[in-house]
């Protein structure tokens, strides 16, 4: 059996304390990276594991003996001699800030389950900046059946930017237009949707961690409050539509597929799909029709 072949150079370790204990991490890694394999959580919201992180939220800071600042651990490398506290008082008191202002100026009921843990966690009470508080409140997006743009859950991780830029898709038919409270995620020259570059891959959707970008068929299942994660389960394939071999997670209810996502370390997708392995599933969902009707008028089980 011949030996296995090494992916890359081998990486020198070097010395590294986090939160008062020795740790030997690879040169060029992240903070990040060594807190999880510490198995010490840090919250992120504009990281990903496919996408360079963006530094948009803070919310993973943490803090850095020698350093006037705390720093966001997501793109912060290792030094040797760096001594690093992810649960400071400090820390722990701005991870509460930046949950508490997001949740104050956006929707978040729709947000990961880690985003709403750590709202909890952390003890964020946006609702102590008061009713008049500045909300984002623009109307829901809906320009065809695939998926919802819904802004007023939109953090500006600019995770859905990257994605459909130099990051996966290489297509920029969106980026962040505007400045301060009026940033958002826009088309260029803020044209409809079907009339923007946009080629339908939904890798937007894949990244979104709030809810801003949705499939259709999610929205509605929320918005009608039959949303059941109990009863929710996903099944792994391949995609049917041609011999590239991308994974996909059907997520279903009620045997209805209502999302489909690739796995992040699938070495075919890294979680980034087309138009046809992201939304080519109607016909999954159709009933058997009587010959001579109308396609249109059969609906899929519910």
């Amino acid at each position: 059996m011949s030996a296995p072949v090494p992916v890359g150079p081998p990486r020198r370790k070097i010395s590294v304390e986090l939160n008062g204990t020795e740790h030997a991490a690879p040169e060029g890694s992240t903070v990040l990276d060594l807190c999880r394999a510490a198995g010490v959580e840090v919250p992120t919201i504009c990281w990903a594991p496919t996408i360079t992180p963006a530094n948009a939220c803070r919310v993973c800071v943490v803090e850095l003996d020698g350093a006037r600042t705390l720093v966001p651990a997501c793109s912060r490398r290792v030094e040797a001699g760096m001594s690093i506290r992810t649960d400071s008082e400090r820390v722990q008191a701005a991870r509460r800030m930046v949950l508490e202002l997001l949740a104050s100026s956006v929707d978040l009921s729709g947000a990961d389950a880690d985003i709403l843990q750590w709202l909890e966690q952390y003890g964020a009470d946006p609702e102590r900046h008061g009713a008049d508080r500045a909300r984002v409140s623009e109307p829901v997006r809906r320009h065809d059946e695939l998926y919802v743009r819904d802004y007023d859950r939109c953090v500006l991780c600019y995770k859905c930017v990257d994605a459909c830029g130099a990051e996966a898709q290489h297509t920029f038919a969106i980026a962040v237009a505007g400045r301060g409270f009026d940033a958002r995620i826009s088309t260029e020259y803020d044209v409809e949707l079907p009339e923007s570059a946009c080629v339908y891959c939904g890798n937007c959707i894949g990244v979104c961690p709030t809810g801003a970008l949705i499939f259709t068929r999610e929205f509605d299942l929320r918005r009608s409050g039959r949303f059941d994660p109990e009863a929710q389960t996903v099944t792994t394939t391949v995609c049917p539509y041609c011999g590239v071999g991308c994974n996909l997670e059907l997520h279903t209810q009620d045997d209805v597929i209502f999302r489909v996502t690739s796995p992040d370390d699938h070495e075919v997708t890294s979680g980034h799909l087309c138009i046809k392995g992201r939304f080519g599933f109607e016909y999954a969902g159709r009933r058997e029709r009587p010959k001579g009707t109308d396609p249109a008028d059969v609906s899929p089980r519910a």
